[in-house]
């Protein structure tokens, strides 16, 4: 099961929740933000070929290691559950973050992001 939330980099352990058709990353328990073209520079789906290249350690410049460092490599390797999807986010102020998220916040994530 999806934690969704910020695993490592920027806000890491703050919660994301879905909103009205968007996904809301909480930064307090009152105080939130979307996450769409407004506020993403770009992302990068972790995938599981993503992964195996880290394991093998035939790439260490994978966008969680070169966004996040060693700690977002390595979380970035925790999800292996089906539904269950990674991404590596830049926003527009600079500040990066590694997300783990569920089938239904991922789906519109993308849809916002077009």
């Amino acid at each position: 099961m999806a934690q969704n939330k910020v695993i490592a980099g920027e806000y890491q352990g703050k919660n994301m929740m879905l909103g009205r058709n968007e996904v809301l990353l909480y930064t307090s328990f009152t105080k939130s933000f979307p996450l769409n073209k407004s506020t993403i520079e770009s992302y990068e789906l972790i995938t599981e070929e993503h992964r195996k290249s880290a394991v093998s350690g035939v790439t260490r410049g994978l966008v969680g290691g070169a966004l996040l460092g060693p700690v977002g490599l390595l979380a970035g390797l925790s999800a292996k559950n089906k539904g269950t999807h990674v991404i590596a986010i830049e926003f527009t102020n600079g500040k990066k973050s590694l997300i783990e998220i569920n089938e239904k916040l991922y789906k519109t994530l993308i849809q916002t992001m077009f």
